[in-house]
């Protein structure tokens, strides 16, 4: 349908007409009596979309870092948490301090342990008197921090986790010995794994010849981490494998390993490069150093920035629906965290077995033969 002129006309004037008649009606005092609640409305609309913000960083400060209480839950209306306390281990001015982490109250309370006063400030302890005095900036206190042992919330999850590994393989090896090689129970959906971790990781990587004494290992990685990323995948706030002192260790073991169980040629091709000029080799030499030991290290980034990333996006998403509050974009965002979710639960699996791909690939290099290479050479 095509518009004549005169219509488009008309709704042109009285478009202008209803514009003059509202300014002519607006007076000046009625303008500012009108405008001043608009203004406080939207104050008090931006003051609450900043406390959404707040609320939402800290539920994801919570649920990526680690704590020293196990809390399920909480009821802030209430100001109850739902949860249980964990074992608060100090080492202060050469005395063991070892009490419960319900003396802390969350955050709220100052801990006294034989004479002592501690505070937990930002999940760190640090030592103060009985007021709970800290000196310093509100993010870096000053005060003095003893050495902390204490069991956390995320190594809470790996004594957990390690006695779920033992007594489900400790079964599985039953099982193998009563029927005759046959998996039973629970061992029918592991044990198919157990074969694609020798056949397609060990196997290809390191030879036959010499896997079997690395598959304890590259089975206990695989199996920790793959838990591990499971368990953090539950809305309890563990996210143990987005700590870079957990992949850290993991990291340190498997240099420890490639380092005490490699060949000579290993440390040949790092100290005495064959096949190159003499000058070159004192150059080569410190940069197949630092290759070895930064390449077990690569783990340790690969994995922790991964699951950390994997964790701050989806729970992002989540605060989304409560920041948008409308019925696109709440229903959008939902869509979106649900899809990171399920992407989520393949990047568990996978990050265990790059981790456990890459361990097989450093334990192959330190125990390749090069027989053929002085022939070539």
């Amino acid at each position: 349908m095509v518009l004549s002129k005169k219509p488009l006309l008309y709704i042109l004037v009285a478009l202008l007409a209803l514009i003059s008649l509202n300014g002519f009606a607006n007076s000046s005092d009625t303008l500012s009596v009108q405008t001043a609640p608009k203004a406080e409305l939207k104050t008090e609309k931006l003051d609450e979309k900043e406390a959404m913000k707040e609320k939402i960083d800290e539920v994801k400060n919570h649920h990526v870092l680690d704590g020293h209480d196990f809390s399920l839950f909480a009821d802030e209306a209430a100001g109850k948490h739902y949860g249980f306390p964990l074992l608060i281990i100090l080492w202060d001015n050469g005395k063991l301090e070892v009490f419960s982490s319900s003396k802390f109250n969350h955050g709220e309370s100052v801990a006294e342990s034989n004479g002592n006063y501690y505070v937990l400030h930002h999940e760190k302890i640090y030592k103060t008197d009985a007021s709970g005095t800290l000196t310093g900036d509100e993010e870096h206190p000053t005060n003095a921090k003893p050495l902390d042992f204490s069991i956390t919330k995320g190594v809470f999850t790996m004594l957990v986790v390690a006695l779920l590994m033992v007594l489900l393989f400790r079964s599985l090896g039953k099982s193998y010995s009563k029927n005759g090689g046959v998996a039973a129970g629970a061992g029918r959906f592991f044990e198919p794994i157990v074969l694609f971790v020798r056949d397609e990781i060990a196997i290809p990587n390191i030879g036959e010849k010499k896997y079997k004494k690395y598959m304890s290992h590259l089975l206990t990685v695989f199996f920790f981490i793959w838990f591990l990323n499971v368990v953090g995948m539950t809305p309890f706030g563990i996210n143990v494998t987005g700590n870079i002192a957990v992949t850290f260790g993991l990291a340190v073991v498997t240099f420890i390993i490639t380092t005490l169980t490699a060949n000579k040629n290993y440390w040949k091709h790092i100290f005495w490069m064959p096949g190159v000029p003499v000058p070159m080799k004192f150059i080569l030499a410190p940069i197949e150093l630092m290759g070895a030991i930064i390449k077990p290290f690569s783990l340790m980034i690969r994995l922790y920035a991964n699951m950390f990333a994997g964790h701050i996006v989806l729970m992002s998403l989540i605060g989304m629906m409560f920041v948008f509050k409308s019925w696109i974009g709440s229903p959008l965002a939902f869509v979106l965290s649900f899809i990171i979710s399920l992407i989520e639960i393949l990047v568990t699996l996978l990050q265990a077995y790059i981790f456990t791909m890459l361990t097989a690939l450093y334990f192959g290099s330190a125990v390749e033969e090069h027989h053929h290479e002085e022939g070539h050479h």
